[in-house]
């Protein structure tokens, strides 16, 4: 019973954070470069409710309205630790991006989208790429 339990993928979350003026927030974990905020899910948590907690925890910023769907990634080498579907979505915030979780997060920022950090994780690169292609991707 526990091998069919832990032997399925996790879920987790991903935004793509955009403020009135178009930048998009990115934040810069305590390990490796910046990356688009999101995480797990929590047990019994809407996926709407997992976005917002996680946007307010690594980016101090409040969710005005949701946008569209920008993808459903599966690949099971995506993450090395272990196999994890990540539900990545457009999101609309308002306020000042600043890290309420300081012991995960270092720093929250804006960035124009065509002007984002060098640090910026290969999969957050994938991720932003297919957004702004107007794909909805199923992977």
């Amino acid at each position: 019973m526990l091998g069919l339990l832990f032997g399925r993928p996790l879920i987790g979350v991903r935004a793509i954070p955009r403020l009135t003026n178009g930048q998009v927030v990115l934040v810069q974990p305590r390990r490796g470069g910046w990356v688009l905020p999101g995480g797990l899910m929590d047990l019994g948590e809407k996926i709407r409710v997992s976005l917002e907690r996680e946007i307010l925890e690594e980016c101090g910023l409040k969710v005005v309205r949701f946008g569209r769907l920008s993808g459903i990634y599966s690949a099971p080498e995506r993450d090395e630790r272990f196999h994890c579907i990540c539900v990545v979505m457009e999101v609309f915030v308002q306020g000042e991006p600043r890290p309420i979780d300081t012991i995960e997060i270092l720093a929250a920022a804006a960035f124009d989208i065509d002007k984002l950090p060098e640090t910026l994780e290969v999969d957050c690169r994938v991720h932003l790429a297919d957004y702004l292609a107007g794909e909805v991707v199923v992977d």
